[in-house]
């Protein structure tokens, strides 16, 4: 009989610390991606993370005990990985980082323990080290996939190229707007649409979103006078070798005819000169600065206003200080940031260039202060108003420091000096009033104030009486018309945002809204609403163009306005009707206010910076860890694309987010190429209404309250005190740890869009990801991510555009044709503001004061900057 043995093994031994530690922390990973997707599972989300997790827990434990299979495990949990990334995002480089990178990254260090695993189990077969090698190839497959430079995250852009609008504008007349009960009335259907991109012509005739005052008269003057006569047009300083307003002209256009500087040629430029302007913020002012100023260029000067307000005249030429103006502004004053975006420049009609205060600066204080100074000498204009200021406080009612404040430049149309202000957002229904007010820039008499809640009254507010409170107010730059003696005005919302039930009927009818006011009357001549019944501080942002807008039978005077929703219109100038259909869409409905919310919104036909609405597979981070959270909060709340209603019982996506398509950079036109330049924010914002009680017991406090004895755990919040909910955002929907936000890059943009058509020339993504990175530590990388920005572009007649805006603290030249970055410096502070182009002694310069932004979180800096080609 013979005696049969089994065949002597090798005993098992312990693995190493590496492989031991390594295994630990798979089966770690495991369990919290496995849980997690198991919950993202039961809100109806992907089921990749629930498996995955499973193979991680696997591959962990067999590394733990010392098995050879455990890498194999880890193996084919990577090529599950590789084949979901792939299948659900393509070969789009961005989107692959937080599902391929990590896993990519643990695949080498399993790579790594394959020795010390070979000595603790060496019952592993030639083919389980053979698979092994496969592996080695994997790991360089995914990093492949992950760097290659071929994968460009433009590849998203294309997207924007399949907006739908109607093919023939003049046969598909928009549905008109909801009344102001529209709220309660059934949805008007809406257009066929099909594509965008197919030829169209503007209809002069077609119907749109605008209301035509029937009360506000166009000969307000004795009779027998036109107004005209009364006001008569004033001529108008060209743009070229001056700036000589905010936009390069009231018109807004920021278009320069310089031709010297060249896509061939702008690798050459050099800084000329820098010139400092020692406001940096004070310990009270600390975390509140954002300049976001743009200097006036008038002959030999340069005319800079600083965060608190400071005028300064700089020679053009040399950088060197002329002279400054302090009015001495309060720290206390400072409402959400310390901004003074431009001033504004008047010559005084028939006057002898020697006397005081024939050319004037003029410009709004944080204070609340209209003032009036020499632009030869600096001095007050002790003539202009209260020995040279008007003190805009008379008629507002109850306020405090920092609640009303002049952020942006006047606007001078036929003489008459037109101001709005910032009313502090979120604050209460009871703010003080958004009017509107007019005044002589010689005398700084009162002409008018447009109270939308006294309709057809204009007189200024007696020593008793008050401005109609808690009114849309008008923050941003206005643009202006001498001929037409219009004055364009970009409103904003309600003093509450993001509650509306108990506004008025002047409410609902001119918020959000672009108005055109008769300077001579004060009037609205007409105007046009871009949100009804907005509850997503919507407001109009952007600085109205003013263009001859390309037509068969020439020019149309035309306004061209963008919207941060993204959307932009094209109107004609006299009568606010649209050139393109509007069209009347159905939107959500629901949220917290059902009774309130308009059912329809208005949407351009002509062009959109708008993208398609969000969904699971947008959502980002720098791990599968952080992108699985965001997916589970993306689960969570409530979205259902543009015009989400507020909700209270869970959070709600709004996208685009109140900074974004375009906001008060503005876009930039040039009429020789016939091309509209428009950089655009892409985030979402991740919002919430609080309950009243719940807003009290976190300690929400107006701006006229005590500060309470401790922060909240609310992040951006407004009391909203007046509303039953206060309201908690988070701008750009960041994860609370890591600071990185939930949605994919990119977050920016710039658009060439083709004026005569709406269609888009090129798209680029903006900004590099140098300045960003997880926990607020910059990466350094030159990788292009596209990064929110905030501020807008010039263009030249030489094929350039002139633009800084993102948070990498660049300022580029663009190749206007093609959209390719021909140079770049970078700048010391944070390029949040619009640069000039001018001319000094037949040398063309660029000139940017990059202040930096608290909001942006870019470095703070009081340098401006002159660029210009070597002297030859």
């Amino acid at each position: 009989m013979t005696n049969h043995t089994s065949p002597r093994t090798t005993p098992r031994q312990a693995p190493g610390w590496y492989a031991f530690l390594l295994g630990l922390l798979l089966v770690l990973l495991g369990l919290v991606i496995g849980v997690g997707g198991i919950w993202l599972i039961t809100l109806g989300g992907s089921w990749y993370y629930a498996a995955a997790g499973i193979g991680l827990v696997f591959s962990g434990i067999l590394m733990v005990t010392g098995r050879y299979l455990g890498v194999l495990a880890y193996g084919a949990t990577y090529v599950f990985t590789l084949i979901w990334a792939l299948w659900e995002v393509g070969l789009q480089g961005w989107p692959l980082v937080p599902r391929v990178v990590a896993p990519t990254v643990i695949l080498l260090l399993v790579l790594i323990a394959i020795p010390s695993l070979r000595r603790s189990d060496p019952q592993h077969s030639t083919r389980q080290r053979g698979l092994a090698t496969a592996l080695a190839v994997l790991a360089a497959l995914g990093i492949g996939v992950t760097s290659a430079p071929w994968l460009r995250p433009a590849s998203v852009f294309a997207q924007a190229d399949t907006q739908e609008g109607p093919a023939d504008p003049a046969a598909q007349a928009p549905v008109q707007p909801p009344a102001d009960d529209s709220s309660i009335a059934p949805a008007a259907p809406t257009a066929p649409l099909t594509d965008r991109n197919s030829a169209q012509e503007p209809s002069a005739d077609s119907e749109s979103d605008v209301v035509i005052n029937p009360e506000a008269p166009r000969d307000p003057a004795p009779e027998g006078q036109s107004a005209e006569e009364g006001r008569p047009a004033l001529a108008m300083r060209e743009t070229g070798a001056d700036w000589p307003a905010w936009g390069g002209n009231i018109h807004g256009t920021k278009y320069s005819p310089l031709t010297q500087i060249t896509p061939d040629n702008v690798d050459q430029l050099e800084r000329i000169w820098e010139f400092n302007t020692d406001d940096l913020p004070s310990p009270e002012a600390e975390g509140k600065y954002s300049p976001e100023n743009t200097p006036l260029k008038i002959g030999e000067k340069l005319f800079t206003c600083t965060p608190m307000g400071k005028i300064i005249a700089i020679d053009a030429g040399s950088g060197k200080e002329e002279w400054r103006y302090d009015p001495m502004v309060p720290a206390d004053a400072i409402p959400y940031g310390a901004t003074c975006r431009g001033v504004a420049y008047f010559e005084v009609p028939d006057a002898d260039p020697y006397d005081a205060c024939a050319t004037r600066i003029i410009w709004g204080t944080l204070d609340g202060r209209l003032i009036a100074i020499d632009a030869e000498t600096g001095r007050l204009c002790t003539e202009f108003g209260d020995n040279g200021m008007v003190y805009l406080e008379r008629g507002l009612g109850e306020t405090v420091p920092g609640w009303y404040s002049l952020t942006s430049p006047p606007v001078i149309v036929r003489g008459v000096v037109v101001v709005g202000a910032q009313v502090k957002d979120g604050n209460a229904e009871d703010s003080p009033s958004g009017v509107i007010r007019g005044f002589d820039a010689v005398s700084g008499e009162f002409e008018w104030a447009w109270d939308m809640g006294r309709p057809g009254d204009t007189s200024q507010a007696g020593p008793e009486e008050v401005y109609t409170r808690g009114t849309p107010n008008m923050w941003t730059i206005p643009a202006g018309d001498e001929e037409l003696g219009y004055v364009f005005l970009p409103l904003g919302n309600s003093a509450v945002d993001y509650y509306g039930s108990n506004r008025s009927e002047q409410e609902n009818e001119y918020s959000t809204s672009l108005v055109a006011l008769d300077v001579t009357t004060g009037q609205p001549a007409w105007h046009f609403q871009t949100v009804h019944r907005d509850v997503w501080d919507y407001d109009l942002g952007s600085q109205p163009t003013l263009i001859d807008f390309p037509a068969d039978n020439g020019g149309v005077p035309a306004v061209v306005l963008a919207s941060k929703q993204g959307d932009i219109f094209i109107l004609n100038r006299e009568t606010g009707e649209s050139l393109f259909p509007v069209e009347e869409r159905p939107v959500p409905q629901g949220g917290v206010e059902p009774d309130y919310l308009s059912p329809t919104q208005p949407f351009s036909t002509y062009h959109t910076l708008a993208f398609p609405a969000l969904e699971e597979e947008d959502m980002w981070g720098m791990s599968p860890i952080d992108q699985l959270w965001c997916r589970i909060q993306f689960r969570r709340s409530h979205y259902e694309g543009i015009y989400t209603p507020p909700t209270s019982d869970q959070r709600w996506i709004q996208y685009p987010g109140y900074n974004g398509g375009n906001d008060w950079g503005s876009v930039a036109v040039d009429p020789e190429r016939g091309l509209l330049i428009a950089n655009y924010n892409n985030m979402p914002n991740h919002n919430r209404l609080v309950p009243r009680q719940e807003a009290d017991e976190a300690g929400l406090r107006a701006i006229y309250e005590p500060p309470a004895d401790s922060e909240g755990p609310l992040g951006e919040a407004g009391p909203q005190i007046g509303a039953p909910y206060a309201i908690d955002v988070n701008a750009g929907w960041r994860v609370k740890y890591t600071g990185l936000l939930c949605k994919e890059p990119p977050y920016g943009g710039i658009r060439a869009i083709d004026l005569a058509t709406g269609d888009t020339v090129w798209d680029r993504p903006f900004g590099s990801a140098r300045r960003n990175g997880p926990f607020g530590i910059p990466s350094m990388l030159p990788v292009t991510i596209g990064t929110p920005n905030n501020g807008g572009p010039a263009v030249t007649a030489g094929g350039l555009i002139f633009i800084a805006a993102t948070t990498d603290n660049l300022i580029r030249a663009i190749d206007i044709k093609t959209g390719e970055t021909l140079w770049s410096d970078t700048l010391p502070g944070g390029g949040q503001a619009n640069p000039m182009v001018v001319e000094v002694d037949g040398r063309q310069f660029v000139i940017i004061y990059p202040g930096g932004h608290h909001f942006m979180e870019t470095p703070i800096s009081d340098t401006i900057i002159a660029y210009g080609l070597p002297e030859k």
